[in-house]
């Protein structure tokens, strides 16, 4: 029997070969290193193993970035928002790591994203026993290294996946690493630590749409709430961090607004749809 990995690549590819409403006819390959550092870079793939191709549906919309919950299970980094909806071989290794360096072998270092200020991102959300997770899954993304951003010593060595963990975050073991594969999701009250935490080790920015506002995507957003956001998008901008929000609308006038305001990474639970949107909207402002 074909490996996880396999049958979820086969899936995606049989997909677009039915002729996906977005992609047209045509392998997941090519949809990806069409779309790559496109304006479908700045969207996020909010748990992303929900959809019906983990993984493989963002890289052929070129998704800048995917979200995976994980727990340590049985010896297992396994994927899920809830325990109960773990199973034995759902891995992190199986639906992104392994996928993740076939692609890289397949299509080039380059593949995932040509865009120097939006790397791939691979967001683990830690859902229990930070600690715990991480000693695990640090000794897992030793096999993937080659593939890796590296952060050591306060210099980032890009690779073609960058590792950033949110959720239960391991903060003081990884402060503590002059040498790592992971960085860490940072919240709001980042942006005014004094002294403010490395860039290197926080380069995300994440945090609820509800701390800031409660806006539904159904009519305009106030000049404060505008102006708020675009305050947030420039100091992390110019800290050089990434921000995003969870929970934001999800609609097309949510995601063009977002845009405008300069935030980096715009999450969704619909990536066709978005993607769609993205590349009818052009090339985000940088």
């Amino acid at each position: 029997m074909p490996s996880l990995a396999l049958q979820l690549s086969l899936v995606a590819i049989s997909a677009c070969a039915a002729g996906d409403p977005i992609l047209g006819d045509g392998d997941v390959a090519g949809a990806a290193t069409t779309t790559a550092a496109t304006a479908t870079a700045i969207l996020h793939g909010h748990n992303d193993y929900l959809q019906p191709a983990p993984l493989q549906r963002a890289l052929a919309l070129g998704l800048g970035s995917v979200e995976a919950d994980v727990f340590l299970e049985d010896g297992e980094l396994r994927v899920g928002h809830e325990r109960w909806q773990l199973r034995a071989g759902r891995t992190l290794r199986a639906l992104y790591l392994e996928p993740l360096r076939a692609h890289v072998a397949a299509h080039g270092t380059e593949s995932l994203s040509r865009d120097p200020l939006r790397p791939f991102v691979l967001l683990v959300d830690i859902k229990a026993d930070g600690d715990a997770v991480y000693r695990a899954l640090r000794a897992e993304l030793a096999d993937f290294a080659p593939m890796l951003t590296r952060f050591v010593d306060g210099r980032v060595e890009r690779g073609p996946v960058t590792v950033i963990l949110s959720g239960s975050r391991p903060r003081a073991l990884l402060a503590a690493e002059r040498d790592r594969w992971c960085a860490l999701d940072g919240r709001l009250v980042d942006l005014d630590a004094v002294p403010p935490p490395p860039a290197d080790l926080v380069p995300w920015i994440s945090d609820a749409w509800s701390r800031v506002s409660n806006w539904t995507g159904t009519d305009e957003l106030t000049a404060a709430e505008r102006a708020r956001l675009a305050s947030l998008a420039t100091r992390a901008r110019a800290q050089g961090r990434e921000l995003r929000f969870w929970g934001a609308p999800d609609r097309p006038e949510a995601w063009q607004a977002l845009r405008e305001l300069g935030i980096a990474r715009i999450g969704t639970d619909r990536p066709t749809q978005a993607a769609r949107w993205a590349m009818d909207a052009g090339d985000a402002p940088q």
